[in-house]
């Protein structure tokens, strides 16, 4: 396994440390000496920053491969689903929004899915990047806040809503581009099938 690779199942194993250190009750909220908000922050931050790097060194090293391509969404979405639960078991993101969140991310993967068993490539907008990073911001301020900076709390509040609106505009977005090139698919499929029963 390759490096790219190897760092995107890191970031997978870093999964359930993350919900471990945000949801289980340590006495007077300290994992040694240090508060657990902060050590969550950092095992999140962390496994953030593989996302990026893992996908940098794959292009730049020439080791883009088809596991990576899998893994590395699937890597991402687990990441961001871990953390945005966590928020809800501690009260800290309204559960609605979160499902909203989550449920644009199931949405979309579908639809890629579709697309590429279709041999259709949806790349990644813009907007689905803006998303990312500020599901990032919101997760990190939020868990910050969680009783210890009240003024980060708030701002998570705000970066939770940049969520949910660029959430549901790039669903939409990714709808409109998997339409347009569904139906100009299926525009070269009937024009093929013409010109063969033609030539025939």
């Amino acid at each position: 396994m390759n490096l790219p690779n190897s760092l995107t199942l890191g970031r997978i194993f870093l999964i359930p440390l993350l919900v471990v250190v945000l949801l289980t009750r340590f006495e007077g909220r300290m994992i040694f000496g240090v508060r657990k908000e902060l050590i969550g922050t950092v095992i999140f931050l962390l496994a953030a920053c593989t996302d990026w790097l893992d996908g940098y060194l794959a292009r730049r090293r020439g080791q883009v491969t088809e596991l990576g391509q899998l893994m590395d969404p699937l890597a991402d979405k687990l990441l961001i689903t871990a953390a945005f639960v966590s928020l809800v078991a501690l009260d800290l993101a309204p559960a609605w929004i979160v499902a909203i969140i989550l449920g644009r991310e199931l949405g979309v993967t579908v639809l890629r899915s579709i697309a590429y068993s279709r041999g259709i490539t949806i790349v990644a907008s813009p907007l689905g990047k803006i998303k990312m990073v500020s599901e990032v911001v919101a997760i990190v301020l939020l868990t910050l806040g969680q009783d210890y900076l009240q003024d980060f709390f708030v701002l998570g509040q705000v970066a939770l809503w940049v969520v949910l609106v660029t959430a549901l505009v790039s669903a939409l977005d990714y709808y409109r581009r998997f339409h347009e090139k569904l139906s100009s698919r299926g525009a070269e499929l009937a024009a093929d099938t013409d010109r063969q029963t033609r030539s025939e």
